[in-house]
């Protein structure tokens, strides 16, 4: 059984999925007018404000986001996409979320990290973050269930040969 971050990871996926072919099919460059058509508008405003969310979930989760990111090729593909979209759009240039796409392209190692690249929210870096106790205990508890699971899932493989209660 998978996590509530698995849901998540693949509720992102397929919004990016859905939205690109859109915008494809459509022939959108990032760097056109906004479009005007209801469907194409919502596909990219899909695109930047998912990818700007998953950049978000990036910087404050990494480890999570790098257990399943760093498997999946199609994921990798798809979120470069979705930077390549938003750059080029010039949606983020200015504001607060300027910085967003670069570090998370840092932190998914999509881009070179600069030399001056630290990641607050990275549990090596724990001067920045006093108060994580509550949750490496809840990372360190859920990667012992989930070895729990696997080693079980291991020892159930074929048939059990089982006594009735009233042998017993």
């Amino acid at each position: 059984m998978k996590g509530p971050e698995w849901c998540l990871y693949c509720v992102l996926q397929q919004v990016l999925e859905d939205s690109r072919a859109i915008l494809i099919a459509a022939g959108v460059q990032p760097d056109s007018p906004f479009p005007v058509d209801e469907k194409i508008k919502d596909a990219y405003s899909h695109t930047v404000e998912n990818s700007a969310f998953f950049g978000d979930v990036v910087l404050r989760f990494p480890k999570i986001v790098h257990h399943y990111f760093d498997r999946n090729s199609n994921w990798n593909n798809l979120i470069r996409w979705g930077i390549g979209f938003c750059n080029l759009s010039g949606i983020f240039d200015d504001g607060p979320h300027s910085q967003l796409l670069g570090l998370m392209s840092q932190e998914l190692g999509i881009s070179e990290k600069s030399p001056d690249y630290r990641n607050p929210f990275r549990t090596e870096n724990m001067e920045f973050l006093p108060n994580t106790d509550a949750f490496q205990k809840a990372l360190k508890e859920e990667e012992k269930r989930r070895r729990k699971e696997e080693k079980r899932k291991e020892i159930r493989k074929g048939p059990r040969i089982t006594r009735s209660r009233s042998e017993l």
